[in-house]
């Protein structure tokens, strides 16, 4: 992969947009078809056309293994935690009014923190399973 200038130059151009356009789907997951689930993938899609340009080994220094591993119980983490705080203050699980003063942005921040543990346990799924292929016969 050394010789293909052209391949790993346009790798280099494209990641960072790849990146902010999840980003991008994230934060407007709430108005359109989008949020965590998607911008989680697509968040993986980069570290795993990363991998394919510069190799595997170059992935796993900027994506360790660890801590892909430790994405997916954070994410889950982020999600029940955000019911139980509901339920703490009072509310069914997952009922997002109680977060703040007000309901409106009670219900705004409680949907995107949620919407942040599906992308954090998506992208941590999608790259552990990415990697067990990728490193399979390997240590």
């Amino acid at each position: 992969m050394r010789l293909d200038v052209i391949l790993r130059i346009a790798a280099k151009l494209m990641i960072p947009f790849i990146m902010l356009f999840a980003i991008y789907v994230q934060f407007h997951g709430h108005y359109s078809p989008g949020g965590g689930f998607q911008a989680g993938v697509i968040i993986a899609a980069a570290v795993i056309l990363y991998a394919i340009v510069f190799g595997i080994s170059a992935a796993l220094r900027v994506m360790p293994r660890a801590a892909v591993e430790f994405m997916v119980p954070l994410g889950v983490g982020i999600y029940a935690g955000t019911g139980i705080v509901s339920m703490l203050l009072g509310r069914p699980f997952l009922d997002y009014d109680p977060l703040l003063a007000d309901p409106v942005a009670g219900q705004y921040w409680g949907v995107f923190i949620v919407e942040v543990g599906v992308l954090v346990t998506v992208a941590g799924a999608m790259l552990a399973i990415f990697y067990a292929f990728a490193l399979r016969g390997r240590p």
